[in-house]
């Protein structure tokens, strides 16, 4: 097995990361400290949930939005028809439409970030599940971006909202801003994420339901959550 080798500003990071978990509100301050890149790199959260991911009653998907935003705009495109093309378009929608825009990404076009259907478009978009599904762009339900509401989904998906979902080893992953934003900012939106994950616990979960939370910033080392402390706050 090959040896990943680190840079000098990795190792000089990470003996900046506490060897204990700490609070969200002090890694947070860490994150912005531990910033080398030249760029602003985005905050990412990996949450390790105790679900077996093979039991399809156990899986945790969804979407949330993001108190103070992630730091960037989402092209979105919507499957839609009649008076919903005007509105998805005037919503902020790069392309709306049925059958050409149905064509269109069958044809390979995926430059778009999200894509949003309303319940009609769904029998006629199926056949685009082994183009979408693959990336995670065919529209779900339970991400919400299937919805008659099309507008109010293109404003939230163009503004930033997030859609995660566990992998196969029970981990969720998700961007949470950038490190250019405020500690306060930082820390309300990780809070939010966290919350919402908690509610999305699978009746069937069993045990230990969070197990593992760590924060990163885009170049730089992991630092470990105290989940317990999570636990307490929620409590009290």
């Amino acid at each position: 097995m090959a040896i990943k080798f680190r840079g000098k500003r990795y190792q000089a990071a990470s003996k900046l990361v506490p060897n204990q978990p700490v609070t969200i509100e002090q890694a947070v301050p860490i994150i912005k400290q531990l910033k080398a890149a030249k760029f602003d790199e985005s905050v990412n959260l990996v949450v390790h949930l105790g679900i077996d991911a093979k039991q399809a009653d156990q899986a945790v998907r969804g979407s949330v939005s993001l108190p103070k935003g992630i730091g960037k705009t989402k092209k979105v495109i919507a499957f839609v028809q009649g008076a919903n093309e005007a509105a998805a378009k005037a919503a902020g929608a790069i392309e709306a439409g049925a059958d050409d825009l149905i064509k269109k990404v069958s044809d390979g076009w995926l430059d778009f970030d999200v894509a949003i259907a309303t319940p009609d478009m769904m029998p006629k978009i199926t056949r685009l599940g082994k183009v979408l599904g693959p990336q995670g762009k065919m529209p779900s339900p339970k991400a919400g971006t299937v919805t008659t509401d099309v507008a109010n989904a293109v404003r939230e998906y163009a503004a930033g909202k997030i859609e995660f979902r566990n992998d196969q080893g029970g981990n969720i992953h998700a961007a949470v801003g950038k490190v250019s934003f405020p500690e306060a900012d930082l820390v309300a939106n990780i809070h939010a994420f966290v919350d919402n994950i908690r509610r999305l616990k699978p009746a069937t979960s069993k045990g230990v339901y969070i197990k593992k939370i760590t924060v990163h910033s885009t170049m730089g080392p992991g630092i470990q959550i105290d989940v317990g402390h999570l636990s307490a706050a929620e409590a009290s």
